[in-house]
């Protein structure tokens, strides 16, 4: 028996110490030397890497080490009202109740090996990070729902959704307005809209064309060169659910997948507290060691964004990423975000992959689905960036630069379309976007009811942003320029407005073609009006058929070209949901009409 002992002690002298302790814990060796060998080809301390690769469980390793160095270990502390969000759990160390009481740890990489180096730790109690985390978000949940929800708005005022009821009651009294007139005097009404607007939607179509024609290839840059994994910086991801026990394996499935070493991804599930069907299937799952689960605190309002701004403190990676519940990205979508941020300035501050459905062959609506994605991820956006235009961002497969991420406190809770908001408002900071030419699959809603929900939120927040961001138009010039300010109203109120507009020109167009009801029009100046707004609702027909066209061939999807004949009956669609949505903001200003997943019966990738 001794000489078992001596023999496991001359073989934890070889193994780094902050993990070489385990082998006098009943722990075998052979494991902890493969963690070593991982560690040291990942560029990680040795701890990280058994625990991130799932070697050996959280738990396990922390009441070894509190055995080991002859201190208590508490499997949930109680915390002191000093104990601080987010820098207690950062740090791995938090005060315990009452003056005499000292601190809870959970050290990790220096901070572990510093400690069984000294091993003179008074006062302290072990626990595990997971324990600490749950301990701070018990003691601090208000602040913590309070700052997610109001630090933009309360830091930078100018920059956060602030949307008046007086605001909403004169947009409503102007369509009013509008549709009274047009009923009344429908050549001079829809004339004069026309012709009031047409900077706007010239300057949208003028942006659809020639941002599709001047993009580039879906496919990724040959000649990046591959990093070690000792190379590539800690990333986290982040991905808020709600209500997804559907879809919550497959995510883990699809990160599990990702060609980027366990122990440097940083993984952040938000979920929110009322959520205990999410939390159960997770819980079913054998989760990898680097997947934390956060329980966002009650409060409001309930929107995704809340649930981003609660993890975003917690990232400990140079950059993050933005997943959704039913995501399936590139393996190698990470390596080559970092290969693409390492080639750009500082001032690139995010990068937005591809999106494409991956349920295409669903439904007639999955179909049109793909085909608006495709024109927006593989040609729209990404000659945006190309031109250095504001970029209305996706909702998911956001890449940012950490600490710039910080820096504009994240994002706008009160924005229902927050990825559009962010997109805007760093355009206004001075911060570039550029196009990250990754596809991520996602699945689009199969049924009318759930896509019209999802498409009125949508809606709406377009609404509130280009509100936002208008309101003070001085400020918006001198922060964007002239170009780029027009840019933005393009693709703020632009989207918005044409939306709304699109069935009144479309109706009034189609009543003329099909009855040539001459007696709209009484004099040769309101035919000229009339004719102008027929050219301009052509070009805007054009607008929406060549990025179509031009992303079909990119992505090899000709298949779906019989569809197209269909586009302008799907952009009727979205125009009912903008309306719908200008209600939604008068009634239910920052209701998030959750999309359900999981519902999906076809897949191009294979993992439904």
């Amino acid at each position: 028996m001794k000489q078992g002992l001596a023999e496991r002690r001359l073989q934890s002298t070889a193994l780094p110490v902050e993990i070489g302790f385990l082998a006098d814990h009943g722990h075998p060796p052979e494991i902890l030397h493969r963690a070593a060998i991982l560690a040291s080809l990942a560029g990680v301390t040795a701890d990280e890497a058994l625990l991130k690769q799932g070697l050996i469980g959280e738990t396990e390793f922390y009441r070894a080490l509190a055995a080991e160095l002859g201190l208590p270990y508490f499997a949930q502390p109680n915390l002191s009202r000093a104990a601080r969000y987010p820098h207690s759990i950062l740090s791995g160390l938090a005060p315990l109740p009452g003056s005499q009481a000292g601190f809870v740890a959970a050290p990790r990489g220096a901070a572990l090996i510093r400690l069984l180096t000294i091993r003179q730790a008074r006062a302290l109690a072990i626990t595990t990070p997971k324990g600490l985390r749950q301990a701070v978000f018990r003691a601090k949940a208000r602040m913590i729902a309070i700052k997610a929800a109001s630090d933009l708005r309360e830091t930078s005022p100018d920059l956060a959704t602030d949307l008046s009821y007086g605001q909403i009651a004169l947009l409503f009294v102007a369509l009013t307005a509008l549709v009274f007139y047009g009923l009344q005097l429908p050549a001079q009404t829809f004339g004069l809209l026309g012709a009031s607007l047409s900077p706007l939607f010239f300057g949208m179509i003028a942006l659809r064309i020639a941002a599709s024609v001047l993009s580039g290839s879906i496919q990724p840059g040959s000649g990046l060169p591959r990093a070690s994994d000792a190379d590539l910086p800690v990333y986290t991801i982040i991905a808020a659910l709600y209500r997804e026990k559907r879809v919550a394996a497959r995510l883990i499935q699809a990160l599990s997948q990702l060609d980027y070493p366990a122990a440097k991804l940083d993984i952040k599930l938000v979920l929110e507290a009322d959520d205990r069907e999410t939390l159960d299937a997770l819980h079913a799952i054998a989760l990898p060691g680097n997947v934390e689960i956060l329980v966002a605190p009650q409060g409001s309002p309930r929107t995704k964004p809340r649930a981003l701004n609660v993890a975003l403190p917690l990232a400990r990676g140079r950059y993050t990423v933005v997943y959704d519940a039913e995501d399936i990205p590139d393996p190698g979508q990470l390596r080559l975000a970092v290969a693409r941020f390492a080639q750009l300035s500082r001032n690139v501050a995010f990068l937005q992959a591809r999106l494409t459905i991956d349920n295409t062959d669903d439904t007639w609506l999955t179909r049109l689905f793909t085909i608006e994605y495709a024109a927006l991820f593989d040609a729209f956006n990404p000659g945006l960036a190309e031109i250095g235009s504001p970029l209305p961002l996706g909702g998911t497969s956001n890449h940012f630069r950490t600490s710039v991420l910080r820096d504009i406190h994240g994002w706008d809770a009160w924005n229902v379309t927050e990825d559009a908001d962010l997109g805007i408002r760093l355009a206004r900071l001075g911060y570039a976007v550029k196009d990250l030419p990754s596809s991520t699959l996602e699945e689009a809603p199969g049924t009318l009811g759930a896509w019209m929900r999802q498409r009125t939120r949508w809606m709406k927040g377009f609404v509130q942003t280009a509100t936002s961001h208008s309101r003070k138009p001085r400020l918006l010039l001198r922060q964007l320029g002239i170009w780029k300010c027009f840019g933005a109203l393009c693709l703020t109120w632009g989207i918005a407005l044409s939306a709304l507009v699109y069935p009144l020109f479309s109706g009034l167009i189609l009543i003329w073609w099909l009855s040539e009801a001459t007696w709209l029009f009484t004099s040769q100046k309101e035919r000229i009006v009339f004719a102008y707004v027929v050219v301009l609702s052509a070009f805007g027909v054009v607008s929406i058929f060549v990025p179509a066209c031009i992303a079909l061939h990119r992505r090899r999807l000709w298949r779906l070209l019989p569809w197209m004949p269909l586009l302008p009956l799907y952009y009727g669609l979205v125009s009912i949901a903008a309306w719908r949505g200008l209600w939604e903001l008068a009634t239910a200003t920052f209701r998030w009409n959750k999309t359900s997943h999981g519902h999906a019966r076809t897949s191009r990738s294979g993992m439904v």
